[in-house]
């Protein structure tokens, strides 16, 4: 078995997930990394992990993800869950189709991969899962109503998880990020933010290491905001 932690990333061949993957890298874990396009693998490689091309949408994919992790380091310490994007349109114009396709995208993205390395987690007596929600998913935006609608439930499924498996030693928690500059910048989105500034993916993959390791490990069941003071009265 290996001696050094290992990162399972899922949706991380670009954005948040990829920036995550090399910051957990940088500080000493082994990677494991699912993304649609093959870029994860070829991230892995880089990084000195392992990859596999599938989605985050099939059982399938995810559990050969897991397995390989298993099977390659002996272990999983940290779950990351990234997601792409869903649908978008007026709220009454949303399809029933598309309304399952965000439930896809923005909460069993976290459902599928978290049923299978609970018990792996369970079995270690330890382990911590950062999912990349939505600054957003507490006072949602016409812009993103299929993310909103489905990452305030992504909270509550967050809740009732660190509910049940505190006493194991597992933690889960959620980054809430703002504009990120992972998205196409405008000028009348970074004046709305007090820092008047973007953030950047690299902000964002720093809070999802502070989450997986041992500084946070009294920190289960949150939403950490990270958006620059955009939600910052709520």
């Amino acid at each position: 078995m290996s001696e050094n932690k290992v990162a399972v990333i899922t949706a991380g061949g670009s954005g948040m997930g990829a920036a995550s993957a090399r910051r957990l890298a940088a500080d000493g874990f082994k990677v494991a990394i699912l993304s649609s396009s093959g870029k994860g693998e070829a991230l892995a490689a880089e990084l000195g992990g392992i990859g596999v091309t599938g989605s985050n949408q099939s059982n399938d994919d995810l559990k050969r993800l897991v397995d390989f992790a298993v099977s390659t380091f002996g272990r999983i310490d940290v779950l990351v869950n990234s997601a792409g994007h869903g649908p978008r349109a007026e709220i009454t114009a949303i399809t029933d189709e598309d309304w399952h396709k965000g439930m896809d995208v923005y909460l069993l993205n976290v459902v599928r991969p978290v049923r299978l390395v609970a018990p792996i987690m369970k079995a270690q007596k330890s382990g911590s899962i950062v999912n990349i929600s939505t600054a957003w998913a507490f006072e949602p935006s016409s812009m993103f109503p299929t993310s909103a609608v489905f990452r305030a439930g992504l909270a509550a499924y967050t809740k009732i998880f660190a509910d049940t498996y505190a006493a194991d030693n597992i933690r889960i928690n959620n980054v809430l990020p703002g504009w990120i500059d992972s998205l196409p910048g405008t000028e009348e989105r970074r004046d709305s933010v007090p820092m008047k500034r973007y953030g950047t993916s690299e902000e964002i993959a720093a809070t999802v290491a502070f989450l997986a390791s041992e500084g946070a490990g009294y920190i289960t069941g949150q939403n950490i905001r990270v958006d620059g003071g955009l939600m910052r009265s709520v």
